[in-house]
């Protein structure tokens, strides 16, 4: 009787140990379960709180604001106007544009080479005459002024016609005549419409001259002797600087001016396309 007792007793004991048991592992898969689903509430929570922070556009710089949209349709709008009017300068400069070429080479009156580089100002003009190597250096045309207009009276022009000649149309020249020795005289010159004025000049040594540079260079060309003035211009004349040399590069510089000017249409015209 005692022996079932004890049985009895053992049985009940572990049957509630076994429920305890089971109690413990229920309440540890509850807590493990209540934490994935905290975890996955706190997950959700912060994705749906950065679902709610506005996401900029593509197009938020231009549309909502407007003005950078603005500024560049009207930079367009400005080029495009730039643009036409380039344009139309250029197809008047083409139509007015002619080529001299064909004139050059048919003047037989005209001994010296041409150098003409586009996009300079300049033309250089080479030749030899008798051993001396003769450069002239021409410039656009442009308005002779005389710096002393003021000071000279309209019916005084000091008997060289130099005052009637304040504000025609010239061209600047610079002859350069070099003997073997290096030894150079420079002429600056104005060259008017069938005439060639002498503005001064001035006896240069070779660059490579160990003498020094010569300090005088001369009184001023019209204070010279009327004789020794004519003197040079024959001097000047029989090297080719003569007015029908000069007329022929009045009218090549006049039209070197308009190719120039074309030219730099179709430069201006590039840069407002880049």
């Amino acid at each position: 009787g005692n022996a079932k007792t004890l049985r009895e007793s053992i049985s009940s004991n572990q049957s509630a140990m076994g429920f305890a048991l089971c109690i413990r592992r229920s309440a540890s898969s509850l807590a493990s379960v209540c934490g994935r689903v905290a975890r996955a509430q706190a997950v959700s929570v912060i994705v749906n709180r950065a679902s709610l922070v506005p996401k900029p556009s593509l197009l938020y710089p231009f549309v909502s604001r407007g003005f950078p949209y603005s500024t560049a349709t009207e930079r367009l709008k400005s080029n495009q106007t730039l643009l036409q009017v380039i344009d139309s300068e250029i197809n008047v400069s083409i139509a007015d544009d002619h080529d001299v070429e064909d004139e050059t080479i048919a003047s037989s009156d005209f001994p010296f080479k041409i150098e003409d580089n586009p996009g300079l100002r300049t033309v250089t003009l080479t030749r030899e005459y008798n051993g001396e190597q003769i450069k002239v250096e021409v410039s656009m045309p442009g308005l002779a002024m005389d710096e002393n207009e003021d000071d000279v009276d309209d019916d005084e022009d000091g008997g060289d016609g130099r005052h009637e000649k304040a504000n025609e149309t010239s061209i600047p020249l610079v002859v350069t005549v070099t003997k073997k020795s290096g030894l150079s005289l420079e002429f600056s010159c104005t060259a008017f419409p069938g005439e060639v004025v002498i503005d001064g000049l001035s006896v240069n040594r070779p660059e490579n001259s160990s003498e020094e540079q010569l300090a005088y260079d001369g009184p001023d060309f019209q204070e010279l002797d009327e004789n020794m003035r004519k003197s040079f211009h024959k001097f000047l004349e029989t090297r080719g600087i003569k007015a029908s040399t000069t007329d022929f590069l009045y009218e090549y510089m006049m039209k070197k001016d308009s190719r120039e000017y074309l030219l730099w249409l179709k430069k201006l015209k590039n840069f407002v396309q880049e």
